[in-house]
């Protein structure tokens, strides 16, 4: 389907979605948070699409926080609203059972950190800059920013990071476990594309419950037991049978999500 503040491709198993306000460093609005929730029920529904490749228009910037003109106008009620809704909407990347790389090419901040710490895997331009900007507006992350950095980075410099709203580097993130791999600008989506083609060829179902099983860990229920139960569905997959059957017979299975 289109979309006005979205560009995307699929390409050989390869969703490609782009956050398309260039102009506006890809700020997330309203319309474009709702947008993001339509596409990722694509993802979900879509037995052709093997994983995600999500990034931002233009050089400049991933996603360069959230639309300060709508947060003006926010009071309590709706406040509360407007974070849940973007929780919701996050989760449900976080959730996906798909593999979802954010491909960060340059700032991301609040609401832009926010999106890229849902995505599964994070790769990121040598220029690139994160941050969790909020209190300097007097407010704080609320799309899941205060408990995702925390998972990532630890209590403590979660702490110092919101709580001074500093911008850091990409080499930073790196060193404190937020991202997988930093690149030259150049090769960032070329090496997201090689990774990500790695993952298509793998076992979809196996994959599906590799995600949940691990975000189980920060979750409420027994990470053992989703594990378990995870492992139990596959091994009722023809994906296992296929699995097992090649390593014995050395060659390369083909695996058809089943």
């Amino acid at each position: 389907m289109a979309y006005q503040n979205l560009l995307t491709q699929l390409k050989d198993g390869i969703f490609y979605i782009t956050i398309n306000r260039e102009s506006k460093l890809n700020a997330l609005n309203i319309a474009t948070i709702e947008e993001i929730n339509q596409v990722f029920t694509e993802v979900y529904d879509n037995k052709d699409i093997k994983g995600v490749i999500l990034t931002g228009a233009g050089s400049k910037a991933f996603v360069a926080g959230a639309d300060i003109s709508e947060i003006a106008q926010l009071n309590e009620m709706h406040a509360r609203k407007f974070a849940e809704n973007g929780q919701a909407v996050f989760e449900k990347i976080e959730n996906c059972p798909k593999p979802v790389l954010a491909a960060i090419n340059g700032f991301a901040l609040g609401g832009g950190c926010e999106l890229a710490m849902a995505c599964h895997l994070r790769f990121a331009a040598e220029n690139a800059k994160f941050g969790q900007p909020e209190i300097n507006l007097g407010i704080i992350p609320g799309y899941g920013g205060t408990q995702r950095l925390t998972q990532y980075v630890g209590k403590s410099k979660a702490m110092e990071l919101t709580l001074t709203g500093n911008m850091f580097s990409a080499q930073e993130a790196l060193a404190w476990g937020l991202l997988n791999y930093v690149y030259p600008q150049a090769e960032l989506l070329e090496k997201a594309e090689a990774f990500m083609q790695q993952l298509t060829a793998k076992a979809p179902i196996a994959m599906a419950q590799i995600i949940s099983s691990i975000n189980a860990f920060y979750g409420l229920e027994n990470g053992y037991q989703t594990e378990a139960n995870a492992f139990a569905n596959c091994c009722r997959s023809q994906d296992f049978k296929e699995g097992t059957s090649a390593f014995l017979e050395k060659r390369k299975a083909q695996f058809q999500g089943k």
